[in-house]
């Protein structure tokens, strides 16, 4: 099971009804935030969901309503006694760009690894999960991330019996490792079934539609992605300040045959998005326009039937 909340659904400032545009992954005890405008931690307590637990945080890039969080919530962490070491991830320049947040931040109880993406695409494992960032088109450099959940087949115990292979070495195949005995080889695919169909959920904010994104976005289970205005007239300053309107991102998603869309990171002045639902589902059916907190847990498909 994957938990997804929206944490802020508001673009370039905060509103006394809307955050700043964050969103929060759980998955098998590890958590992944993306991005960090200022009212983050509000936010993340009001949902009831800690900070402290957070593996990793992802920017998509370094404008403050994205960033500017950062401070607080790492004294928050510090304050909870966290000692684990934290990843930060975002495009090249991050660590001077944390270095100078820090200032006001400068003691913490755990260590801080700034991992810089130069690259078009970039991947980051974890354990039973991966991240996999591309860039798409703003007006400064700027990353969209995909969090990818593989699952490899179901362990098949007739096969093992009958390849008389020893129960010491059912569950370290299962879990998709190759063992030498001594006297053969044993791969993971002598007792596996076919591959199971995993999880996948991308987040993409401050950007124009690009072939990159759709790409990336193809088959998820949930795209996660900006619409910065829902007012039909407003696509000639969506183009002029490198943002989307919602129906460029409903069309993005038809196109990479997502399974639903989140709508996210309004413009200030857009004080009733769900006003212009009913066009976006035109194009696409399954868009919802999100309010701050909007959550879903995404199961995989065998626990769907059960």
């Amino acid at each position: 099971m994957l938990d997804i909340c929206l944490l802020g659904t508001g673009g370039m400032m905060p509103l006394p009804y809307r955050f700043l545009t964050s969103m929060m992954a759980r998955y098998n005890g590890q958590s992944i935030l993306i991005d960090c405008g200022e009212g983050t931690q509000v936010a993340m307590k009001e949902k009831g969901w800690s900070p402290k637990p957070i593996d990793v945080i992802c920017f998509t890039h370094f404008h403050a309503d994205h960033i500017s969080g950062l401070p607080g919530m790492l004294l928050t962490m510090g304050n909870a006694e966290r000692t684990e070491p934290l990843l930060l991830v975002g495009p090249k320049g991050l660590s001077r760009v944390v270095a100078s947040l820090r200032v006001i931040a400068p003691e913490l109880p755990f260590e801080i690894e700034c991992m810089e993406m130069t690259l078009p695409e970039h991947v980051i494992r974890f354990d039973g999960f991966r991240i996999e960032a591309f860039k798409v088109n703003h007006n400064v450099p700027c990353y969209g991330y995909s969090i990818c959940i593989d699952r490899i087949g179901k362990f098949q115990i007739d096969k093992a019996v009958a390849l008389g292979i020893e129960k010491k070495y059912w569950n370290r195949l299962q879990h998709g490792e190759t063992i030498e005995t001594g006297k053969m080889t044993l791969l993971p695919e002598m007792v596996l079934g076919p591959a199971r169909k995993g999880l996948k959920v991308t987040y993409c904010t401050d950007t124009r539609p690009t072939e990159g994104i759709v790409s990336h976005a193809a088959g998820s289970d949930l795209f996660i992605c900006e619409g910065m205005y829902g007012e039909p007239d407003k696509k000639a300053k969506a183009r002029e300040n490198k943002h989307m309107t919602f129906y460029e991102a409903a069309e993005m998603a038809r196109r990479a045959g997502v399974s639903r869309l989140w709508l996210t990171h309004y413009s200030p002045s857009l004080n009733r998005p769900e006003e212009f639902l009913a066009d976006v589902r035109k194009i696409f059916k399954d868009a919802e326009v999100c309010r701050d907190g909007k959550t879903v847990e995404l199961l995989f498909e065998d626990e769907e039937r059960e």
